[in-house]
């Protein structure tokens, strides 16, 4: 199978707008992340510190498949050629983030309210006393690279 080269920066799928952490619809995320949480207490094989601990080195293994996502989508292991997609590069993103969201549950159970601290605290810093509206402008004209 003939490896394909990347493509042009221009041709990754663009992002999607996301919904800012404090806005209605984040309550069906940390719905989510509390029922995941509570599934893991119920079902995993250890639990208290040790449970978190491996919850915590989770995001290893998942940032891991990102990373074989990525090699696979830009065909860079000539014995196996092209094997994933963006698409499948997404969704692998999407594991480590929700993993990391199920981590933080576990260390606390105000996790959505740490979130949405923290990254506010990053917009300020990162974009300045108008970080809302950075992020609006951001969002509806994404740089051309």
């Amino acid at each position: 199978m003939p490896v394909q080269s990347a493509p042009a920066l221009a041709s990754f799928p663009s992002a999607p707008s996301i919904p800012s952490p404090s806005s209605s619809s984040s309550g069906g995320l940390w719905d989510s992340v509390d029922g995941l949480h509570a599934w893991l207490e119920t079902h995993g094989a250890v639990d208290g510190r040790e449970a978190l601990l491996l919850r915590v080195l989770k995001l290893s293994e998942e940032v891991g498949e990102v990373a074989q996502a990525v090699i696979g989508v830009t065909g860079q292991n000539p014995r196996k050629g092209t094997t994933h997609s963006w698409d499948d590069v997404g969704a692998e993103l999407c594991d480590v983030a929700l993993t990391a969201l199920v981590a933080l549950r576990s260390l606390t159970p105000d996790a959505g309210e740490v979130f949405t601290r923290h990254v506010a605290k990053v917009a300020a810093r990162s974009l300045g006393g108008d970080a809302p509206a950075a992020g609006q402008e951001r969002r509806a004209a994404p740089p051309s690279r």
